[in-house]
C-alpha cells in the first residue's frame, strides 16, 4: 500500500521523469523540491527533508553518495529505480521510450 507521500510521488514522476538526466547525480532539492529557487524547482518526491532522511535511514529511500565533505547526492540511476518501484507504469513508459 502507497503512502500518500508516495501517491502524490506517483503523480509527479511522469512529469518528472523525463527532467532527470540519464546518469549522473542528483541534490536533495532537485528530489523533494525548492520553491524558493528562482525559478521554482519542482518535486520528484514531495516530502519534506526530515521525510526523505527517515526514509534513508529506513531503508525505504535509496542510500547518499558523499561527493565531497559537504556534498551529499544521489545518483540518478538510483532514483529511477525508486520511482519504477513506486510506479510500475513509470517502468512500462521507460520500456516503450526505449523501443
Amino acid at each position: 500500500m502507497l503512502t500518500a507521500a508516495q501517491s502524490r510521488a506517483t503523480e509527479n514522476n511522469d512529469m518528472h521523469n523525463d527532467s532527470l538526466p540519464p546518469t549522473g547525480f542528483v541534490r536533495l532539492r532537485q528530489i523533494i523540491g525548492d520553491r524558493r529557487a528562482n525559478p521554482p524547482i519542482p518535486p520528484i518526491f514531495p516530502v519534506s527533508a526530515s521525510t526523505w532522511w527517515a526514509g534513508v535511514r529506513a531503508g525505504i529511500y535509496p542510500p547518499p553518495v558523499k561527493l565531497g565533505a559537504r556534498c551529499t547526492a544521489w545518483r540518478v540511476e538510483d532514483i529511477r529505480i525508486l520511482i519504477e518501484l513506486i510506479d510500475p507504469a513509470a517502468r512500462a513508459i521507460g520500456e516503450e521510450r526505449a523501443e
